[in-house]
């Protein structure tokens, strides 16, 4: 029961949580009298700060923080084409072709400021250049590394992504990678040994 006289004593009623707790069974929470008023007034004052902010009325501010989260997202799938197309199309080492090692075509890059996100449709991009053979990559982004590596054609007939990605890892001071034979992904803790993760590729192929 509520532990009242009458309705009345309860005055304001405010729910401001409700969730599971168990199979079948919702936890409501709420506030009342005083406590409830408090809690108005406290949600008041974000909605007039963020109103203050945003400078549109404190009705508009969901649909501006919307507009706002719409925009960042928007701007976070720009900037991160916009890393794959560098990482492709970049000068130097980033713009050569395969090599070969140990009669395997192997395409190895260091793609600095690419997290470990953003080097699955980079190695989709580059099984173009290497259809048969092996794609290891290594990204660095905030002092860590990331590495994803791609065996396509034949060369998946006798190669592991899985293997060859867990040595790239074990050599950054990784603890290993997973993935499937023809794609695999890991990640390590040192982004300054980027070098040594794709060494570690080259070794196992025998080059």
């Amino acid at each position: 029961g509520t532990h009242v006289d009458r309705t009345g004593d309860i005055a304001l009623f405010k729910i401001v949580s409700e969730g599971g707790v168990a199979a079948g069974v919702r936890r409501i929470e709420g506030l009342t009298g005083e406590a409830a008023r408090r809690w108005l007034v406290g949600q008041a004052a974000v909605a007039r700060s963020l109103s203050e902010q945003f400078r549109t009325p404190v009705s508009e501010v969901l649909a501006r923080v919307e507009a706002l989260e719409a925009q960042r997202r928007k701007l976070e799938k720009e900037l991160a084409e916009a890393r794959r197309q560098l990482a492709m199309g970049g000068g130097g080492a980033a713009a050569s072709g395969p090599e070969e090692v140990g009669g395997v075509q192997l395409l190895a890059r260091v793609m600095d400021g690419v997290g470990g996100k953003d080097l699955r449709p980079i190695a989709e991009e580059f099984k173009k250049q290497v259809p048969d053979g092996v794609i290891a990559l290594v990204g660095t982004a905030d002092g860590k590394a990331a590495v994803t590596v791609a065996v396509t054609g034949a060369a998946a007939q006798k190669l592991s992504a899985v293997d060859l990605a867990r040595a790239a890892v074990l050599a950054l001071g990784g603890q290993g990678a997973g993935g499937r034979p023809d794609f695999a992904q890991g990640g390590a803790p040192d982004a300054a040994r980027a070098e040594e993760g794709l060494a570690a590729v080259r070794a196992l192929l025998g080059g």
